[in-house]
């Protein structure tokens, strides 16, 4: 998916607002139409579920003026005016408080030694111990990890509410919530990637402070694993590890035999040593190279550069992937062979 021209404008988050208002936009008009809503403003993208739930509010005159000021009889609804508006209602918040009841025989309590006694079913709480329910620990993880608001700014809004929920019970809650209900889903969803023949593999590098053991501007790195595009199910999973060493992905692919898409990074190679992964070139990186040396070649001369001959190999192989994307795998197979192969071929003996 990557283009050869970039977008270089930046939105500042101080004056978001600003920089995507338009004054002269159409302001969207939403009507009902065979059960969904659309709008009138073709130009414009605001849209609202069909799902939404609508409140009527009705505006009537008061009992005493509905007479007629002319006869005194009394006046009917000979129309009405419908103006319709989004209305947002924000987050509540309330206190659940379950009260779990114990049953028992009273005939038995008067006539019987054994007296039952049966407790009504309750669930468990999602950290033993706490206050914390499933509804508000998921407001939080999505509101930092999907919304990203930090812990603190969460704390501040509510206190804002009167609610006093420091950022350190907050993360407590994250922490032990990760543990016990989400560390499982991540060890299946591994195992499940494992049972897959093709999978890619990259290790974006990122700065973490004050880790131990790492100097002061050394490189981590969130190595990320995935299914490829024609899995029947997909799944993409992320292992932070302090280094970017081959060892990383050795151990989280332990066991695994298939192709590895990856980029030209060496390490990747190691895992070869065992002859149970095969890795593969990822030629996105390989054609952004020639597009970067394009770039520093006078604007005259690009037509006739070395740069533009080998992105115009890539472009080719491409092309031919969007033309096979909706194919099955085997079919995709029998076209790569067909075209691809010898645009490979000559690209290869070019290259040489």
């Amino acid at each position: 998916s990557e283009k050869s021209e970039y977008d270089t404008s930046q939105l500042n988050l101080f004056n978001e607002a600003e920089a995507c208002a338009d004054e002269a936009a159409v302001e969207p008009e939403i009507t009902e139409i065979q059960k969904h809503y659309r709008k009138k403003a073709r130009q414009n993208k605001d849209r609202l579920p069909m799902d939404l739930p609508v409140e009527i509010i009705e505006h009537t005159l008061p009992t005493e003026e509905q007479d007629c000021s002319e006869c005194g009889n009394s006046l009917h609804i000979m129309g009405k005016e419908i103006r319709e508006e989004l209305k947002l209602i924000p987050a509540k918040a309330v206190i659940g408080r379950h009260i779990r009841y114990t049953y028992a025989c009273r005939d038995c309590e008067k006539n019987n030694t054994l007296v039952p006694i049966i407790k009504a079913t309750m669930p468990k709480p999602v950290i033993k111990g706490s206050f914390a329910s499933p509804e508000a620990v998921a407001h939080i993880i999505t509101q930092k990890f999907i919304m990203a608001t930090p812990l603190y700014r969460q704390e501040q809004e509510w206190n804002r509410q009167g609610i006093m929920l420091s950022r350190q019970t907050m993360s407590n809650w994250l922490l032990k919530c990760s543990e016990d209900w989400l560390e499982p889903v991540y060890n299946e969803l591994h195992r499940r990637l494992l049972q897959q023949e093709v999978l890619h593999c990259d290790e974006p590098t990122l700065q973490v402070l004050h880790e131990p053991g790492n100097a002061a501007g050394s490189k981590s790195s969130m190595w990320l694993y995935r299914t490829s595009g024609d899995a029947e199910v997909p799944i993409v999973l992320y292992e932070y590890q302090p280094s970017r060493s081959a060892a990383h992905p050795e151990n989280f692919l332990n066991g695994w035999k298939g192709y590895l898409h990856a980029d030209g990074y060496s390490g990747y190679h190691s895992l070869e040593k065992h002859g149970n992964i095969t890795v593969t070139g990822c030629l996105a990186h390989a054609r952004r190279k020639f597009d970067e040396a394009l770039k520093t070649v006078p604007e005259k001369d690009r037509a006739t550069a070395s740069a533009f001959v080998g992105k115009s190999y890539c472009n080719r192989l491409f092309d031919i992937e969007r033309d096979i994307k909706m194919l099955s795998a085997q079919e995709k197979y029998i076209q790569r062979q067909k075209q691809a192969k010898p645009v490979l071929d000559e690209f290869f003996a070019w290259l040489n």
